[in-house]
C-alpha cells in the first residue's frame, strides 16, 4: 500500500475551500476590496536579493503537518514583532487552515504591526487566493510547481506580478526547477521537505544550487537549523533562507535570528 500524498490532499481541500470563500464574497466584490491593498512586491524581491546581509524570512505558524503543535499559545502579531526586531529580511505567514491552523487574519493583523515585507504562505491555486492575498497585505505568496500544471503556473505568476505581488515559486527536484525558470520565476525557494512524505534532506539546496541561474535568487527552505548550515548554504550561492520551526521553538526568536544571521559571509 503506498503511503498517503500529503500535497494532493493538502490540494484538494485548498481548493473546496476556495469554493466556499467564493461563495461567500463573490469575485467581484473581493476585487473591489483589493483595490484598495498596496502591496510592495519589488520590496520583497529586494530584501531577499541584499548582498550586504544573510537574508532570513521567518514563518509564523502554529502547526504543521510533520511536527504537530508548535506554539500552544499562537500569537502571530507578538511572533511577527520579534522577528522584525531580529532583522527578519521579510516574514512568512500561514494562513492555510486545515493542516496548518492558518488564517488570513492573522496575515491583516501582522501587516497592521510591522513594515517588513510579508508573504502569504499557502497552497495557491487560484486567482481569487492572489486578490485575497492582496486586500489582506500580502507583498508576495507562494506558488508550489508541484501543485500546479506549467500553464497555470506561468498564469498565476503573471496575475500576481500584475498585481504587484512578487512571487516565490517553490521547487524540490531538478525538473520542478526547470519548470520554475521556464515560468520565469525571479526567486525560487528550494524546499528541503517533500511535501508528499515529509522527509527532509538539506541535501536537496545544495543538488539544486548550481542548477539556478545566477540572476535568479535561490532562497533554502526547511530542516536549516544552525548557523553553519547557512554558512555552507550562503557558499553554495544562496542568498535567502525560510525558517519556521526552528524560530517558532525558540523563547527568544528575535535573539535566535540575531545568533544564525550576524556576521555571516554573504557570498
Amino acid at each position: 500500500m503506498s503511503a498517503p500524498d500529503l500535497l494532493r490532499t493538502i490540494v484538494a481541500a485548498t481548493h473546496r475551500i476556495v469554493d466556499v470563500r467564493r461563495e461567500r464574497e463573490p469575485f467581484a466584490a473581493l476585487e473591489r476590496r483589493a483595490a484598495s491593498g498596496t502591496p510592495r512586491g519589488s520590496a520583497f524581491e529586494s530584501a531577499l536579493a541584499n548582498p550586504s546581509q544573510v537574508n532570513v524570512i521567518a514563518e509564523c505558524k502554529r502547526r504543521s503537518p510533520s511536527r504537530g503543535v508548535l506554539a500552544a499559545t499562537y500569537d502571530p502579531v507578538a511572533i511577527a514583532r520579534q522577528y522584525a526586531s531580529g532583522g527578519a529580511a521579510a516574514i512568512s505567514v500561514l494562513t492555510e487552515p486545515t493542516f496548518f491552523d492558518g488564517s488570513l487574519d492573522h496575515l491583516a493583523a501582522v501587516r497592521a504591526a510591522v513594515t517588513v515585507p510579508l508573504l502569504r504562505k499557502d497552497f495557491i491555486v487560484d486567482e481569487y487566493q492572489l486578490l485575497e492575498a492582496r486586500a489582506m497585505g500580502a507583498d508576495a505568496v507562494l506558488l508550489i510547481v508541484a501543485a500546479l500544471d506549467q500553464d497555470r503556473l506561468r498564469q498565476l505568476q503573471q496575475r500576481a506580478h500584475d498585481l504587484g505581488l512578487a512571487t516565490l515559486v517553490e521547487v524540490h527536484d531538478e525538473e520542478e526547477l526547470d519548470r520554475a525558470v521556464e515560468s520565469g520565476a525571479r526567486l525560487v525557494g528550494v524546499n528541503n521537505r517533500n511535501l508528499r512524505t515529509l522527509a527532509v534532506d538539506v541535501e536537496a539546496s545544495y543538488r539544486l544550487a548550481r542548477r539556478i541561474p545566477r540572476d535568479v535568487v535561490g532562497v533554502s527552505e526547511s530542516g536549516l537549523q544552525s548557523r553553519a548550515d547557512l554558512e555552507k548554504l550562503t557558499a553554495a550561492g544562496y542568498r535567502a533562507f525560510l525558517i519556521g520551526e526552528r524560530f517558532m521553538t525558540d523563547h527568544d526568536p528575535a535573539q535566535a535570528i540575531r545568533g544564525l544571521t550576524g556576521a555571516l559571509p554573504c557570498s
